[in-house]
């Protein structure tokens, strides 16, 4: 076979080994041939007892046949004409030899072959050597009337074996074609069953391939059988949770747009009048503005990059040593140039190092917008204080500020991402808290919202310490 013909014929081994259908047709068969396979085994050791026993028997009534022949004549002397049905019993045309052997109770051979073998037991067929041949042999005790006392004859009788292993490979054979039957039925039932069986299976394939790339509404779990019926509901789930997430992309790029068009707006208008304005205070005053709308647009990108990497799946999972304390203390100093200039008491709390593990960047990104947010909508000659801790196997970051806190009705909502509070003078983009919620999310942990007593908001993040 030439290279080409061995590498096509390797692929479709492989091809079908990775077919549902020839795997269980193959477990089945297996099965089914391992049955057989010890039925056969046992069949034949029955066959060759069923055989043992039918020339025991004829053995037995050969004996008998011969014994009952033997007379004693007026002289004392032991004779025997030996029936011709006691051997032709024997002729079944496989060519069978018969010995038989014919002693008086004193050892006086009488008829028959005298160096034939004697069985250990009478009326219990052995197998014995004789004259180069195997042979099954059985030896019977008969009285005899005349004989002193009563006298008992031994007839001894013995047959080659070509009848009886003849006999024991007929009910083999008649066994192994039943069983050959059964299974040559039982596979063809087997891959009609899986035939229909997987028929479900194929029409849910159908049913996924022939949908729209847009279509994810659920397929109905009633189509397949009820043990496939946990794989449509899993199906089901999987399409329900891509269309919501799709759905938040689409709201995602629609309010992102949203948000960009402005500040790009006001950047163009500024930058017109910048360069149209002659009086060079205006001029400066427009470009101050240029620079902090320019602030602005920047922030929002570093936000929705930062929400990007944040979502499951955008990032390889990291395992990062992170001290929250070491971190918070840092963003702190980062921050307290913006703190001092809005007159805003900025504190840390923090009983020694808390180490957690996960991605050192995101969980950063957190404590930056927890801060960030802290900060910029606390009012001047206000306070932030952060506290770290470590408490039930968890690592506890607060943030608390004693700004105008958010309405109970409104904390759910505002981890979704650009939703603002009604009214809320500081600058931001509504991305800070959602941010915050996917890298909790993504780290295991979870992040609550309450208020301050006497006014203000105190966000509670939980992470677990591996």
């Amino acid at each position: 076979m030439s290279s080409s013909l061995l590498q096509k014929v390797g692929a479709t081994v492989v091809k079908l080994s990775k077919s549902l259908r020839v795997q269980l047709l193959c477990w089945i068969l297996l099965t089914l041939f391992g049955a057989i396979g010890f039925n056969l085994y046992n069949s034949f050791w029955t066959a060759d007892a069923t055989a043992k026993l039918v020339t025991d028997r004829t053995l037995l009534a050969s004996a008998r046949a011969i014994a009952e022949a033997v007379r004693v004549d007026e002289g004392g002397n032991t004779q025997v004409d030996v029936p011709p049905a006691a051997l032709e019993m024997f002729d079944t045309g496989f060519g069978d030899r018969v010995f038989y052997q014919v002693i008086t109770p004193w050892g006086s051979l009488v008829s028959g072959f005298p160096d034939m073998p004697l069985p250990a037991v009478q009326r219990v067929g052995e197998d014995r050597i004789f004259r180069g041949a195997s042979v099954r042999i059985m030896m019977l005790d008969h009285p005899v009337v005349g004989l002193p006392g009563d006298g008992a004859i031994s007839v001894t009788v013995a047959v080659t074996h070509n009848s009886q292993y003849a006999m024991r490979r007929q009910l083999w054979l008649s066994d192994f074609f039943k069983q050959f039957i059964l299974v040559f039925v039982a596979s063809l039932v087997t891959i009609i069953g899986l035939q229909r069986g997987l028929a479900p299976a194929l029409r849910l394939r159908d049913a996924v391939r022939e949908r729209g790339r847009n279509r994810l509404d659920p397929l109905p779990p009633e189509m397949v059988q009820t043990e496939l019926q946990p794989l449509v509901h899993a199906l089901n789930d999987h399409m329900e949770r891509v269309q919501n997430q799709m759905a938040a992309q689409r709201r995602f790029v629609s309010n992102a747009a949203h948000q960009l068009r402005t500040p790009l707006a006001l950047i163009s208008t500024q930058a017109s009048v910048a360069a149209r304005e002659k009086d060079a205070d205006r001029r400066d005053e427009a470009l101050v503005a240029l620079r902090d709308s320019t602030r602005q647009i920047s922030r929002l990108a570093s936000q929705l990059l930062t929400l990007s990497r944040a979502e499951p799946g955008s990032r390889r999972p990291r395992a990062d040593a992170i001290d929250l304390s070491r971190a918070a203390r840092e963003i702190l100093e980062v921050h307290a140039e913006q703190a001092l200039r809005r007159d805003i008491d900025v504190g840390l709390e923090a009983d020694g190092p808390v180490v957690v593990e996960g991605d050192g960047t995101m969980l950063r990104e957190m404590l930056v917008n927890l801060i960030d947010n802290a900060i910029r909508y606390t009012l001047p000659n206000g306070r932030v204080t952060v506290a770290v801790r470590r408490a039930d196997g968890q690592a506890i970051v607060t943030v608390e500020d004693n700004g105008p806190g958010i309405p109970e009705a409104e904390r759910a909502q505002v981890f979704e991402r650009f939703y603002r509070i009604i009214g809320t003078e500081a600058e931001g983009s509504g991305l800070g808290l959602s941010i915050v919620r996917e890298v909790v999310d993504g780290a295991g942990g979870n992040v609550t919202l309450s208020e301050v007593e006497g006014g203000g908001l105190v966000v509670t993040v939980r992470l677990p310490i591996k």
